[in-house]
């Protein structure tokens, strides 16, 4: 208990510096353009971070107040009222009240029922606050997915107003704008992406890998082509002094405490702690770090998705299996294990020294207080962490100019990244038989084991991949094989592509029939071998008598 009681207020310390830092509530213009009453003027509103913000963009709406379920906990379908918008009247902005269920539930069921927007009035009078999404469990982390359209939340003063005009017969027609939620400030975007090395956290780590696989090609592309500038962060605490000799910081932290990720042992199956977190963060981050001078700033997303394919489980979370990735994409692994220096000395990193600075926000920046987090032009991205809509966000932050030439033309969709024609993407190939497990897409170069005239190449697409045809037969258990009770057949053969010898698993009745094929063969050239030997040695010598009597007659 004694214990539990320390843990407890470590993690509590570790994350104070936190619940002291500065907030900054991402807002956009809420405009309205009609109404009976005296409330037509512009007004803050604060954007939620779930459903898809149309970023760089505009809503016309109306307002609409349900006359029940005004809190949106409950599905509208059960009191029989939809918001979809007649064709050609205004899409719906549905209103609802704070309380008893969490914003995104009110969101879904908005959604739901048709509605283009939503507004969630406060309950009290203070300033306002972010929409965040709901504590992470895989129920809550589904429906956020699922949640589509924008939402935000209004002060309760002008929720007010606005219900009041509602009731008294009047239209209230707004605009939302997001045009401002995104500097500008050039033709450049640049975006950082707050992330970690744990791949077994729950949906928040399932969310995250699947949104970098996803935007890994794009990412690339405009990389490349030199529209934005990306960053990857991680976020770190640290070990208060008087817990640096206990078991929980000398599992959780590296460089005696200074840097630490916290384990709640939510997971404690997963393999690894959270000095494992610390050390592949800092990895990535070197990594970063080395391509970036290199010039190649866009391997890092061929790395997290490398290793999280063939490192993430228990027995490869390791450094020998990281390097093998890094090494794949024609990095030096020396310069990386010099960035990361030794995480053991009493002594300061300076690559996460930056990153617990990075951290502090400043300006009308605030801190980076959870993952994943993405700050597009030193803005907190508000909405959905998918590719389509971090997309727009992006675009939004161009200039206009910029704009018009790289988003609307949707020149994302037509190219692919071509990461295979430098070092084969890393992949695997056979250059004898001309064959690459590498291949282009718009998500990015994949390794994948090809399929040749028919033929189904096996193996991870990294490092091996090879045709076989693999037949079981069941046979007695075997002091060999004792527990399977199967075994395998194997026969040589020459590959046509190859040209060496490799192995083949065969089934047990193709033996038997080669067998007595190869037996009638040798048959075969026995009979001719002894038809040839009683030609030689019987009827030639014969034949030659025969020839001399002739000859004396």
């Amino acid at each position: 208990m004694r214990e539990k009681l320390r843990v407890l207020i470590w993690v509590c310390m570790l994350l104070w510096g936190n619940c002291l830092g500065s907030f900054v509530v991402e807002k956009n213009s809420l405009k309205v353009t009609s109404s009976g009453e005296s409330i037509v003027g512009v007004y803050d509103s604060a954007i939620g971070s779930f459903g898809v913000p149309k970023h760089g963009g505009t809503l016309v709406g109306r307002v609409v107040y349900p006359e029940a379920n005004k809190r949106g906990c409950i599905n509208f379908d059960q009191f029989g009222m939809s918001f979809k918008s007649r064709l050609g009247a205004l899409p719906v902005v549905l209103l609802l009240d704070r309380g008893d269920c969490f914003f995104a539930l009110k969101a879904l069921s908005a959604q739901q029922a048709g509605a283009a927007a939503i507004l969630i009035a406060d309950d009290r009078n203070e300033p306002l606050i972010t929409l965040n999404t709901p504590e992470e469990t895989p129920a809550f982390a589904e429906y956020v997915q699922d949640i589509a359209i924008p939402s935000a939340l209004i002060t309760k003063s002008l929720g007010d107003r606005i219900k009041e005009a509602l009731s008294n017969g009047d239209h209230v027609d707004i605009n939302l704008h997001w045009r401002e939620s995104l500097l500008r400030p050039d033709e450049l975007v640049e975006y950082e992406f707050w992330t970690n090395g744990d791949y077994e956290c729950g949906p928040t780590c399932d969310s995250q890998l699947e949104f970098i696989n996803n935007f890994k090609g794009a990412a690339q592309i405009l990389e490349q082509k030199g529209y934005t500038r990306f960053t990857p962060h991680y976020m770190t605490w640290y070990c208060p002094a008087s817990f640096i000799l206990t078991k929980q910081c000398k599992t959780q932290c590296i460089n005696h405490g200074r840097y630490c990720a916290p384990d709640l042992k939510h997971y404690p199956n997963r393999g690894y702690d959270g000095k494992d977190i610390v050390i592949q963060n800092l990895r990535q981050a070197c990594l970063f770090k080395v391509a970036n001078e290199s010039g190649k700033p866009w391997l890092w997303w061929d790395y997290v998705t490398d290793f999280a394919i063939r490192c993430k489980w228990i027995d490869k979370y390791t450094k020998e299996c990281a390097d093998k990735v890094i090494r794949s994409l024609g990095i030096d692994v020396t310069k990386i294990d010099d960035c990361i220096g030794d995480i053991e000395a009493d002594a300061q990193n300076p690559i996460l020294e930056a990153e617990q600075k990075a951290q502090i926000g400043e300006g009308y920046r605030g801190d980076v207080t959870m993952l994943p987090t993405l700050m597009i032009n030193n803005r907190q991205y508000r909405g959905k962490l998918e590719k389509g809509a971090v997309l727009k966000a992006i675009c939004a932050g161009f200039q206009d100019a910029t704009e018009q030439a790289i988003c609307l033309s949707e020149v994302l969709s037509d190219i692919e990244t071509n990461r295979c024609l430098e070092n084969n993407g890393g992949c695997w190939e056979d250059n004898i038989a001309n064959i690459t497990a590498c291949r282009d897409t718009i998500r990015g170069r994949v390794c994948e084991c090809p399929v040749v005239n028919g033929v189904k190449y096996y193996g991870d697409g990294y490092t091996h991949c090879e045709s076989k045809h693999v037949y079981l037969t069941r046979k007695k258990p075997s002091l060999q094989n004792r527990d399977s009770g199967y075994t395998y057949c194997e026969s040589k053969y020459i590959s046509s592509m190859r040209k060496k010898l490799s192995l083949q698993r065969c089934n047990p009745g193709e033996i038997v029939v080669w067998a007595i094929i190869l037996g009638l063969g040798v048959a075969g050239a026995a009979g001719y071998a002894y038809y040839k030997y009683k030609i030689l040695t019987t009827w030639i010598p014969r034949f030659a008598q025969y020839s001399a009597l002739n000859n004396k007659a």
